[in-house]
């Protein structure tokens, strides 16, 4: 496995752990305050723009210029 293909993963295990706590603490700040659910469509939105980008990067056959090296 390429080394930039492991940090990848570890870079996307880390922000879903990171995600899964704010959201955590999002639902219970909603308890409290029903306007905080508001933050959660832009924050929804930039994971999509996120997920998509990355993506787009790994399954791209134009960035593989790596490959084609000797």
């Amino acid at each position: 496995m390429p080394l930039d293909r492991l940090v990848l993963i570890l870079v996307i295990v880390a922000a879903a752990a990171l995600a899964t706590v704010w959201l955590a603490g999002l639902a219970a700040a909603a308890a409290v305050a029903p306007w905080a659910w508001a933050l959660a469509l832009p924050a929804g939105l930039a994971a999509y723009v996120l997920v998509r980008v990355i993506r787009d990067r790994t399954s791209s056959a134009e960035d593989d210029h790596y490959d084609r090296m000797e």
